[in-house]
């Protein structure tokens, strides 16, 4: 049989379509995925793993239980080979997912649920990942040299039972992974006996090579190097849903640029590697940036990044960092895939109001610029620091309600705009104290949950000191505590403001039955429309601004008044994921306009129709006058029509968009291209639309793996934007 030679463009194709088939599998198999797409593959649909409990109720906890279950998992997991990729693995199975119990119940915080639920507060207790490695340590020392260090410091710490415990069951995850590599080479070797096109069985020989190699040694090579951070990825996503990343270009610069200069690869090869990685799992990485010392971090391997994300043309997370020393041709080249590919990637990190923000909590300059964009809104010392980002959050809404009940309740009282914003403002204080109290009670109790058994490989400390990251084995903690609904509140108190005290509209008793009945009857409705036509936040330079504003600087106040009682510094930001579904449904009929249980606003964004002109410079001013501005991320959600871009000079006006945020102060940038006709189509039929992909919010997401009540929260925002 005479084969046509296969060019790096026809084995992307072959991989293109393959993510196609396993998408629409797991859609079939496992319904709607209302979150990352995370790169995971269906498993054989006969395969089992029976997990092995270590508490009476059934699930398992602690160093010793997540070692045993994930090395017993890893022994069996199934083995992943595409003959057309130049990585090897897949992962399958979401450990975290497959336990009955979260939490173990000895450990009691009840005396915290009360208020948590009465402010709506996402407690974070219990949850895991969500700070951000540092790749160097795994990519210099390998699998074989991480084993190596856990097992000298078991013996430093010999005696110590606790400390043993936890580099116990660091050994086994180690020994677990390394199990699953070997398991593939042999899959390799087998695949490669049976291929019969000679270009595919040549990277099956190379690909068992890689492996071999790095069962225990570190990587040599750029692909070696881009196979060991897969292989990491993965283990580290099966063990507990890791998304972070790192600065991909910094960590790859050396592989690349001595493979080039051995004469080992070209530019192509080294397109095609990264574009398979980059397939393997959509982890969070930056490009450019400044390093430690200002100076910008881009080199030709930035620019090669770009290019493989462009050619895969799949769901991808990449942030670029915008700087005053920023080389404009990655900039440029960035805004126009995003034009180009209409893919919602790249999103942008603004440095300065990142920099100047961190510094505020007591840090230098260059200890700030090496806090990285490593997932949805995420920023972290990669190796270093422990934040819980992104799982920490307080409804503002709910808080809110809470003192419009108190106040209209209260027998004789004379409602006010002044006494509600005293009454919320005393509700939140409590608010941000239960939370303090429960960022405390995670610390102190999460290692008996589930100890950061992967993380802590690439982490400076944990290893060493024989201590989990969550439990004081990392330098940094600075806790990431989010605020939500900042536009439903603060058009909310404008509403009132505007409306009832300076119109005379309405009045409060009258307005607070319609919100008790969710705008029933016309009457109602008629009310409804009336508060929400109120000046709203974003319009500019109205009542609705202001409020938010006042919102922004009341909650930052509060959170950062003081550390928690244990002791760690916190950070506010606004953001709510995909979150305002969830808590919007705690959440009655608000003054603004809003219907009892519909989703809460969408992170520091306006509401939705905030104008009616769209206005994009009006949005970003407003969102970068509420930044907290202590390093955490306040992100702006920005959706434009493709046609922009057929305008002379389209891309360069939303670089200087993204440029004029991020001076004002913004933190995070993310942008969707795509027309109205072409998602309302794909909500109608989003199997017509298989590889539609939109930015949800800090991640993007195949618009047809979208539940239709999600798919709705999109829809409604790009076509009002």
């Amino acid at each position: 049989m005479i084969h046509q030679p296969l060019t790096y463009e026809n084995r992307l194709a072959m991989l293109r379509e393959r993510k196609r088939a396993q998408t629409r599998e797991k859609l079939q198999r496992f319904g709607p995925m209302d979150e990352d797409d995370y790169g995971t593959v269906p498993p054989p649909e006969e395969f089992h793993w029976e997990p092995l409990p270590n508490h009476p109720d059934g699930s398992w906890y602690g160093p010793d239980g997540w070692a045993r279950n994930f090395r017993s998992l890893m022994e069996v997991h199934p083995v992943y080979v595409d003959p057309a990729d130049a990585l090897a693995g897949r992962w399958m199975f979401f450990m975290n997912r497959l336990r009955p119990g979260t939490w173990p119940p000895e450990f009691d915080y009840s005396h915290l649920v009360a208020d948590q639920e009465r402010y709506g507060i996402t407690p974070g207790i219990g949850s895991d990942s969500h700070f951000a490695p540092d790749y160097r340590i795994g990519l210099e020392l390998g699998w074989g040299g991480l084993l190596e260090k856990v097992r000298r410091s078991r013996r430093t710490h010999a005696g110590d039972e606790a400390k043993e415990a936890l580099l116990a069951a660091e050994e086994e995850v180690i020994l677990g992974v390394q199990s699953w590599i070997r398991r593939t080479v042999e899959a390799i070797r087998e695949a490669e006996g049976r291929e019969s096109h000679p270009d595919l069985r040549a990277n099956l020989a190379e690909m068992a090579d890689v492996n071999a190699h790095l069962v225990s040694g570190p990587p040599r090579t750029l692909r070696e190097a881009c196979q060991w951070i897969a292989w990491f990825n993965l283990a580290s996503r099966t063990f507990n849903r890791d998304g972070a990343g790192g600065q991909l270009d910094e960590l790859l610069r050396p592989y690349y640029e001595r493979d080039l200069a051995d004469g080992r690869i070209d530019d192509e090869d080294a397109i095609f590697i990264l574009a398979c990685l980059l397939l393997s799992d959509p982890h969070y990485y930056q490009l450019g940036g400044p390093g430690p010392d200002g100076r910008d971090l881009t080199s030709p391997i930035s620019f090669i990044i770009l290019e493989a994300a462009h050619r895969l043309g799949a769901s991808c997370n990449l942030t670029v960092r915008v700087h005053d020393g920023l080389d404009e041709d990655l900039f440029l080249k960035s805004v126009r895939h995003l034009f180009e590919d209409r893919l919602g990637w790249p999103r942008y990190s603004g440095d300065k109001g990142l920099v100047e923000g961190f510094m505020r909590n007591g840090y230098p300059a260059d200890l700030a610029r090496e806090r990285i964009a490593t997932g949805c809104h995420w920023m972290a010392i990669p190796g270093r620091e422990y934040t819980m980002n992104d799982c920490v959050k307080i409804n503002t809404a709910k808080v809110f309600e809470v003192a419009w009940r108190e106040m209209m309740d209260e027998a004789g009282g004379t409602p006010s705009v002044a006494d509600l914003w005293r009454r919320f403002e005393d509700h939140l204080r409590r608010a941000v104290r239960t939370t303090a109290e429960g960022i405390d009670f995670h610390l102190d109790h999460q290692r008996h949950n589930q100890p950061e058994l992967l993380l802590n490989l690439l982490c400076h400390g944990p290893i060493e000191q024989g201590l989990d990251v969550a439990e004081g084995g990392v330098e940094f903690y600075n806790m990431c505590v989010d605020g939500s609904a900042l536009a439903t509140v603060a058009d909310s108190f404008a509403a009132l403001e505007q409306r009832i005290q300076r119109e005379g509209a309405v009045g409060w008793d009258e307005l607070d039955r319609h919100l008790r009945a969710d705008w029933a009857g016309p009457d109602g409705e008629r009310v409804r429309r009336m508060m929400r036509a109120s000046d709203r936040y974003g319009h500019g330079r109205s009542l609705g601004d202001a409020w938010a504003v006042r919102l922004s600087e009341a909650f930052t106040r509060l959170v950062k008044a003081g550390p928690t009682p244990g002791g760690r510094n916190m950070i506010p930001g606004w953001f709510s994921w995909s979150a305002t579904i969830e808590m919007g449904r705690e959440v009655g009929a608000t003054p603004n306009g809003r219907r009892a249980g519909a989703p809460i606003s969408h992170g520091a964004n306006p509401d939705p129709g905030f104008r009616t002109d769209g206005a994009p410079t009006a949005m970003a001013k407003a969102i970068a006058a509420v930044q907290p501005g202590y390093g955490n991320t306040a992100p702006m959600q920005l959706e434009l029509d493709p046609g922009l871009s057929k305008e002379e000079g389209g891309a360069e006006k939303v670089a200087a968009l993204i440029r004029t945020h991020f001076r004002l102060g913004g933190t995070l940038f993310n942008i969707n291209i795509i027309d109205a006709d072409t998602i309302l189509a794909a909500h109608e039929d989003p199997s017509a639309y298989p590889d539609l992909i939109v930015r949800v919010t800090g991640f993007t997401a195949y618009f047809a793996t979208l539940s239709p009540e999600f798919r709705q929260l999109v829809v409604d925002r790009i076509i009002a934007e």
